[in-house]
């Protein structure tokens, strides 16, 4: 069960791949919808609570609209190390 949770999880992250053509609204909305589901999914593999379901999923909502907003801009966030971050073209 758990190598099928990781499966999902894997092709959850592929799919923003396929967000070349997308405007940047939907890029948003796929990247909440795709880190949510790899959130609760992980969270599943791990055999978490109720309550550590919904902050997984949470959490990975908000990284995946990280992720679409930064391939809609084409900048990445750089840690500088003291606690600051700068913006940059993504590698």
């Amino acid at each position: 069960m758990k190598i099928w949770m990781i499966l999902a999880a894997s092709a959850s992250v592929l799919t923003l791949g396929a967000c070349e053509g997308m405007s940047p609204e939907s890029r948003t909305v796929a990247g909440v919808a795709g880190g949510a589901a790899a959130g609760l999914i992980t969270a599943e593999a791990f055999g978490a609570d109720d309550d550590w379901r919904l902050i997984a999923a949470l959490a990975g909502a908000a990284a995946g609209t990280l992720v679409a907003q930064n391939t809609a801009t084409g900048n990445c966030a750089y840690a500088r190390g003291d606690g600051t971050y700068y913006r940059a073209p993504c590698p």
